[in-house]
């Protein structure tokens, strides 16, 4: 695997492998990778002969500093990762290189709509921070498909709204989400998670199952996200927020809606964590 860290030389690279008639699949990461992120990466091998990672914790979609600070950096672990998986380039910039003229100065894409609420009402910015980095890096790279977890669904919304609504040349590839054996969905924030709070983190994913069954079972929308929240905090959760939205929009579920998407975030301990489960219910929401 070849690592470079300029976008000349990222481009060099990939013009090389067009030219050769390879297809050019991408996946963009902040690195300290997981098998989630591995299996990103060999969903993009299947579909593409020359497979592009990128590697770069963006500040701009951080609102809170502390947090872009003790974002785990674990680069020589993660090009050992991606070499074992056959990726064929990793393009890892610093901050200089992907915000040359200062972050201040820099252009902002934002996509309404979709990016608000959610974890776009809790971290204000963030998204505008996720869509301006993408934006960058779909240009840079100029792959034929990008490859995302379903894991950050609101996020995977967001990128692919864009593309519609700017006619980006670009196919957004939807991996599910990878999960741990007993439920949790894989993340690089997990490792903030201590041993004991590592035992309850699959509380998360559990309550989301259990809006779902309840859902099935006839409950009413509102008393079932109030008594979810209330299981978060028995399981020792700080809730953030459990809604339930359309999965083809994101929009508030009504009276009617069957085809729904669950998410959730909450805190545990110093950890943010985030899940959600797509769905088609057995019956329509009363």
């Amino acid at each position: 695997m070849i690592t470079v860290h300029t976008v000349a030389e990222l481009r060099e690279h990939v013009a090389n492998a067009r030219r050769s008639g390879q297809r050019v699949g991408f996946v963009p990461t902040m690195g300290n990778l997981h098998a989630g992120h591995i299996s990103l990466i060999d969903r993009a091998r299947s579909e593409c002969e020359f497979v592009v990672a990128s590697i770069f914790v963006n500040p701009l979609q951080f609102n809170d500093k502390s947090d872009l600070q003790r974002y785990p950096r674990t680069l020589p672990d993660d090009q050992q990762k991606l070499a074992q998986a056959q990726c064929n380039l990793l393009f890892a910039p610093n901050v200089e290189e992907m915000y040359p003229n200062g972050q201040e100065s820099q252009s902002i894409v934002h996509v309404p709509v979709v990016s608000e609420g959610l974890c776009g009402g809790s971290r204000p910015g963030h998204f505008d921070g996720v869509s301006t980095v993408v934006t960058k890096l779909f240009n840079q790279v100029l792959a034929d498909k990008a490859f995302f977890g379903e894991k950050d669904f609101q996020q995977v919304a967001v990128i692919r709204k864009m593309v519609n609504d700017l006619c980006m040349p670009i196919e957004v590839v939807t991996v599910p989400t990878a999960r741990a054996e007993d439920g949790l969905a894989l993340s690089s924030r997990n490792g903030y998670l201590s041993t004991e709070e590592r035992a309850l983190a699959t509380g998360l994913y559990q309550t989301l199952n259990d809006v779902i069954a309840a859902l099935n079972a006839g409950a009413a929308l509102n008393s079932t996200l109030n008594k979810a929240e209330q299981d978060l905090e028995k399981r020792g959760f700080k809730p953030d927020y459990i809604e339930v939205r359309r999965s083809k929009d994101l929009a508030p579920a009504t009276t009617g809606d069957d085809e729904i998407v669950v998410l959730g975030a909450a805190f545990l301990g110093s950890a943010r964590l985030i899940d959600n489960i797509a769905v088609t219910l057995n019956r329509k929401i009363d």
